[in-house]
């Protein structure tokens, strides 16, 4: 198995043969000048990188060394190169729960796209104004698979793996007030829910959700013969 090493960082050029999709780099802690070093090789030995928690700072000094960036200020997610193969089939929804949960959600939605996924999102369906989720039972039904953000105490993926038969890949966000714990008691919430289908994230890790999702679809693709990546 390949590895490059540039004394920062070994760079794992052979994830993609293995896994399906080349290294994905966590930019927070990482310098700028790191990062640019890391995507360099990713480019240069599997042509895409995709780089999650980068800041604008760091997106304004890789974004005049690197060409042709694409960035999302909201989710902080960074892409460069061509894209990953589309999935032929399966669809992928994120739900996010309240808007505050948004910077998690779009992570999910960035990563998942460029991981070649059908995509939909649904905004601010947190069961304090239920109507809301039960609202759009029926689209959700025609997820394979449910991506749900939630902070506070983390209850909207329980209801939502009650009402559909996709499994459910529950995100708990640090978004609530002091007893929330920065999100322990929202993962702690969904970790002891009453529902089944539900699998659970780390606290903010919309990008692990978003990879496991993709690979369940990639899963699905390959079985059917439809996937050429």
């Amino acid at each position: 198995m390949k590895f490059i090493d540039i004394g920062s960082a070994k760079i794992d050029v052979d994830r993609a043969q293995r896994k399906g999709f080349s290294e994905i780099v966590y930019g927070s802690s990482k310098t700028a000048e790191q990062i640019e070093k890391i995507v360099n090789v990713l480019l240069d030995k599997n042509g895409n990188a995709l780089v999650t928690r980068v800041n604008e700072e760091k997106y304004a000094y890789l974004d005049a060394h690197i060409p042709d960036l694409a960035y999302d200020g909201e989710s902080q997610v960074l892409t460069v190169g061509k894209p990953n193969p589309k999935l032929k089939i399966g669809l992928i929804y994120v739900v996010c729960a309240g808007t505050s949960d948004l910077p998690i959600a779009k992570e999910a939605v960035q990563v998942a796209e460029w991981m070649g996924a059908n995509v939909k999102y649904l905004w601010d369906v947190g069961v304090a104004g239920l109507n809301r989720l039960l609202y759009y039972t029926d689209e959700l039904r025609k997820a394979d698979v449910i991506i749900a953000v939630a902070g506070m105490e983390g209850s909207m993926p329980t209801v939502l793996a009650g009402l559909v038969d996709a499994p459910v890949i529950a995100v708990p966000t640090s978004i609530g007030y002091g007893a929330n714990l920065q999100g322990m008691t929202t993962m702690l919430s969904m970790l002891t829910s009453c529902s089944s289908g539900i699998t659970v994230t780390n606290i903010d890790n919309g990008f692990g959700a978003a990879y496991q999702a993709s690979l369940i679809l990639r899963r699905m693709n390959k079985r059917l013969g439809d996937y050429n990546g």
